[in-house]
């Protein structure tokens, strides 16, 4: 594994995810993760969330942190600052793309096996309210809205498509046939969890938001920022940034592209992760 490049004296920026990184079973952030924060902060370095969440669910965590930095959801479509309510980004998937997602998960050998999500307006807009988008929604503090025909919506260009399913195998082909269809100059396809295929604007990935953050809004290059994650959607950022730091409990691939691999959501490791480069 190569060593970091960045040393404590000159990161100014740490970015976050959420779920499988500060947030685990609980779905709340532990104290020492809060503590080791709020001592980050106080040696002047800021900090934001890149989520996968929608803004209004990731909300919280934001406040929780008391992070003054805009927000970046949705992958990093939506970045928007909770504080002004300013949107700096609001990168949106072309309707006949997202028509082509729904008309995929609509075939017959998916329909029932899978729960799909549309993402407008930070609305979440469900076919019906099955037991997986009912789950969903009571972790994210969401109300799925049923709407039938999700295809009708289609007025309006979505932020975000999520297809959830119970088997991780299965959405591993998912993933895979969605890939062959739609080259990376269509879709944004990547998985936030084992169980979810996700599909955003070709331009999204959290990447490009934490770079945008970075070097457009606080002026500092990728050697002054740090990163944790734990999973796919966290990979761009993970390689942007000068220290990428992948979670105990991420997949094989992403601990291969972090400079460093902590502990376990469960035990900690975003805390012992900012313990040993920032403190």
């Amino acid at each position: 594994m190569q060593s970091p490049t960045s040393s404590k004296a000159n990161i100014q920026l740490l970015v976050l995810d959420i779920d499988g990184t500060i947030a685990g079973i609980s779905n709340e952030i532990r104290e020492p993760i809060k503590q080791a924060v709020q001592a980050a902060q106080a040696k002047g370095i800021q900090v934001a969330i890149a989520t996968g969440r929608m803004y209004c669910s990731a909300l919280r965590f934001h406040q929780t942190i008391g992070a003054t930095l805009p927000l970046m959801a949705y992958q990093g479509a939506l970045i928007k600052d909770p504080t002004t309510e300013q949107v700096h980004r609001h990168w949106t998937m072309s309707t006949h793309l997202a028509a082509a997602l729904l008309d995929y998960y609509e075939q017959p050998a998916l329909r029932d096996q899978l729960s799909v999500h549309l993402y407008i307006d930070d609305q979440l807009y469900v076919r019906e309210l099955t037991p997986d988008s009912k789950d969903y929604g009571y972790r994210t503090s969401v109300i799925p809205i049923p709407v039938g025909d999700l295809r009708s919506l289609l007025d309006q260009e979505p932020t975000k498509v999520l297809a959830l399913g119970e088997d991780p195998a299965l959405m591993d082909r998912v993933l895979a046939e969605l890939r062959d269809r739609h080259p990376i100059d269509e879709l944004y396809l990547t998985k936030s969890v084992p169980i979810f295929v996700e599909a955003t604007n070709p331009l999204v990935n959290k990447g490009t938001a934490v770079k945008y953050l970075a070097e457009d809004y606080l002026g500092i290059q990728p050697e002054n920022v740090m990163v944790i994650g734990d999973n796919f959607n966290d990979l761009e950022m993970i390689q942007y940034a000068g220290i990428g730091v992948a979670m105990g409990n991420a997949p094989a691939a992403v601990k291969a592209a972090a400079d460093w691999v902590t502990l376990g959501v469960e035990a900690n490791g975003a805390a012992v992760a900012i313990a040993e480069f920032l403190l």
